[in-house]
């Protein structure tokens, strides 16, 4: 495949600790996201999406570390609240017109920060989302559920997007390709995003392009990521 010099830069940048540039595909979204493994965050990557990127700064995570969490989707919440709730129903985002569902969990802080909202509250929430997620690997979900509450609070400043089942098979937004990339990495595949903003609307790719260059960043194209992964698992 003639673009897997770009993903093994990827994969490397992301063992750095180093952001990569995705821009989901044209016709969907068509924005670029800032992503980083959530292992390597500090204030300072918080900082550059905040005034780099403008647009909203959350996790996404694995399937698999969701399930084991017993993360629901938002919208399923809503859904199962309604009968309590009648106006959730109504909010439920069944008309999203660049997918079918939408990725969004549950928002955390970690019991240690202040606010939250911080630069250094919302690098220790990532950060130590991620350290949580690879420690829960060989726990069954009882003990990884009470260690999660013991350590996270919610709602919080943190939106967790839960990658859907079977990766990338059902549905390819930013919170799919940025988990598919960490996994080909073998990184904790728990990663933070950013998308990037300009005056009225999102970076266009073009100018997403420029930034990279100018930054010495490496920029996908979600399918440069699908095709790698198809092969990848092959």
């Amino acid at each position: 495949m003639k673009s897997w010099k770009k993903i093994e830069n990827a994969i490397n940048s992301l063992k750095e600790g180093k952001f990569v540039l995705i821009y989901d595909a044209d016709g969907r979204e068509e924005e670029t996201d800032f992503i980083i493994g959530a292992e390597f965050v500090d204030e300072g990557s918080i900082y550059r999406m905040r005034h780099d990127g403008g647009g909203l700064i959350f996790l996404m995570i694995h399937n698999d570390i969701g399930r084991k969490l017993g993360l629901p989707y938002l919208a399923d919440v809503f859904y199962k609240s309604a009968s309590k709730w009648p106006v959730l129903k109504e909010l439920i985002p069944n008309d999203i017109p660049y997918d079918t569902k939408s990725s969004f969990s549950v928002t955390i802080n970690h019991r240690k920060t202040f606010t939250g909202v911080t630069d250094k509250d919302r690098a220790m929430t990532m950060r130590e989302f991620a350290k949580l997620a690879a420690r829960i690997k060989d726990m069954d979900e009882v003990e990884a559920q009470r260690i999660f509450g013991e350590n996270f609070r919610a709602p919080g400043h943190v939106p967790i997007c839960m990658a859907s089942d079977e990766l990338l098979k059902s549905r390819r937004g930013h919170t799919e390709l940025s988990v598919a990339l960490a996994v080909m990495a073998g990184i904790t595949p728990v990663t933070a995003g950013c998308e990037m903003m300009d005056y009225g609307h999102s970076l266009l790719k073009k100018d997403a392009m420029v930034y990279a260059e100018k930054n010495n960043l490496v920029f996908l194209e979600g399918n440069d990521i699908v095709e790698a992964w198809e092969e990848w698992q092959e």
